[in-house]
């Protein structure tokens, strides 16, 4: 499996741009070639019309981030300054990530870190956060979760499926 992440400031980009721009940098740079047409699947996950190229693209406030891999991959981003209230820990969380969540010391962290990975995860299978996210079973030492430039990213891939 080949996959590559990168991200950006948005510098007056929209979200959108910005994540558009990194994904045709991104593409042309590893696979040398101009990027492919994309389309929508009927749930809304975008594709590549022809070639065997997975992408994934995030944006916050501030940043955007892409991920291309030679395997179904979703990615999710958050800037580590966004506040999420506690309630939302309520309605997301599995019982066995609510008891990491109670015992981490930075509660908005701990929060933040599922959010993206259900995010990532609710991309990754093209069905969005709608999967009920409550059902997954992360862990808030995820390898997957990185910090890049203020934000966490989380990118999952196809291969990592079975964990969720």
């Amino acid at each position: 499996m080949e996959l590559y992440v990168s991200g950006r400031r948005l510098e007056g980009l929209t979200g959108h741009e910005a994540g558009r721009l990194l994904l045709e940098q991104l593409y042309l740079e590893k696979v040398g070639a101009p990027m492919p047409e994309i389309a929508c699947t009927p749930m809304g996950k975008p594709y590549f019309v022809e070639g065997n190229w997975h992408f994934s693209i995030s944006h916050t406030k501030k940043h955007a981030f892409c991920a291309l891999c030679t395997c179904p991959v979703g990615l999710d981003g958050e800037e580590l300054t966004r506040v999420v209230k506690p309630a939302l820990a309520e309605k997301i969380l599995s019982p066995g990530e609510k008891a990491q969540y109670d015992a981490a010391a930075d509660k908005n962290t701990a929060l933040l870190t599922f959010w993206v990975l259900k995010e990532a995860a609710g991309k990754l299978s093209g069905r969005g956060i709608g999967f009920k996210p409550n059902n997954t079973d992360f862990m808030l030492t995820d390898g997957r979760v990185r910090q890049i430039d203020g934000c966490l990213v989380a990118v999952l891939t196809e291969e990592e499926q079975d964990a969720f």
